[in-house]
This record gives C-alpha cells, sequence and structure tokens, in this order.
C-alpha cells in the first residue's frame, strides 16, 4: 500500500528495503530493553535481520518518520496469524481484522508519547482498510505493551503460544 498519514512532522507508511538497518537497529533496541527490563520477550534470536527482510519483501513492514528518520516500526497483516485461531479465550468479534507485530520505537523516542501516536496511525490504517478490529498479543511481562494495550481500551482476551511460551491477546473493535 502507498498510504501515507501524516501528523505532527510524523508520518506511518510502508518500509522500503533500503530502511531495513534502520529497522533492525530500532528493533535491537527494543531487545536489549525488553532483557533491561527483565522480560523473556524477543531473548531466543527472534526477531531477527530475517524476520525484518521478510516483513519487508511482503509489504507487511511499517515505519513512522519525523523529518525522514526512522523511529517507530510495527508489522502489520490482514488476517494473518495462524496462532489466533488457537486462543485459549475468545475474541470479540469474528471478523476481518488487522494484526500488529513486532512493534518497536527507538530509544531517543521512549517516554515521548511516541507509541500512542503509532497506535494513532495503526487505528486509522485499520479504518482506512474497512477492517472491524485490530488484534494483537505481547509477553506477560512486557509491562511497558501491557499498560499500553490497557490505556488504549483493548480488550484481554485469553492466550496464544508462540515458540513455547504464552502470549496476552488483545483485540480492540474499532
Amino acid at each position: 500500500m502507498s498510504e501515507q498519514y501524516a501528523s505532527k512532522n510524523f508520518v506511518f507508511r510502508p518500509a522500503v528495503a533500503c530502511e531495513a538497518p534502520a529497522v533492525w537497529a530500532i528493533l535491537q533496541q527494543a531487545i536489549a530493553r525488553r532483557k533491561a527490563d527483565g522480560s523473556a520477550q524477543w531473548q531466543d534470536g527472534y526477531p531477527n535481520p530475517e524476520v525484518v527482510g521478510g516483513d519487508l519483501a511482503g509489504g507487511s513492514g511499517y515505519v513512522m518518520l519525523h523529518h525522514n528518520q526512522v523511529v517507530a516500526y510495527c508489522a502489520l497483516k490482514v488476517n494473518d496469524e495462524p496462532e489466533y485461531a488457537r486462543l485459549q479465550g475468545s475474541w470479540l468479534t469474528r471478523g476481518d481484522f488487522l494484526v500488529v507485530h513486532r512493534v518497536a520505537l527507538a530509544d531517543a523516542w521512549i517516554g515521548k508519547g511516541l507509541s500512542h501516536l503509532l497506535f494513532d496511525f495503526i487505528e486509522d490504517h485499520a479504518r482506512s482498510l474497512r477492517l472491524p478490529s485490530i488484534k494483537a498479543d505481547t509477553n506477560f511481562d512486557n509491562t511497558a505493551m501491557l499498560r499500553l494495550f490497557e490505556k488504549r481500551n483493548y480488550h484481554h482476551c485469553g492466550t496464544v503460544w508462540f515458540r513455547g511460551s504464552p502470549r496476552r491477546a488483545y483485540e480492540k473493535v474499532l
């Protein structure tokens, strides 16, 4: 998709191949933050540069830019998370949905409200695709993401499993 959203000197759009190094650098920062926070999330070799390359090649990698500098990253897919069919719990909806994975902010932007702006863009993107909901998951010990989901009115729907670990699954009806 070539859609762009602009707000407060920020642009949200699909990532391009030449941005892979910047995306990977941001993900490495997020991996280190998870470790410093005592979280087990992303401490098993995932995500990695191959995952990023697959996101970008498949058109699911999105970046948020500030004055042409990549400051945040996420992967967005429509109806494409097989593990969500095995939810231990109950989703709020049964229709189409946007999946959000690999949310990461550059260290320099932590604590400045950027995660909320990123989710504003993500939710606007889902609405532009006429998708009725957004589904996402995070580790049980990723307190930053858990707080963000709570503040943005995402509902805890149950548990999904990735690479042998349970994850809290959330949905927001738009």
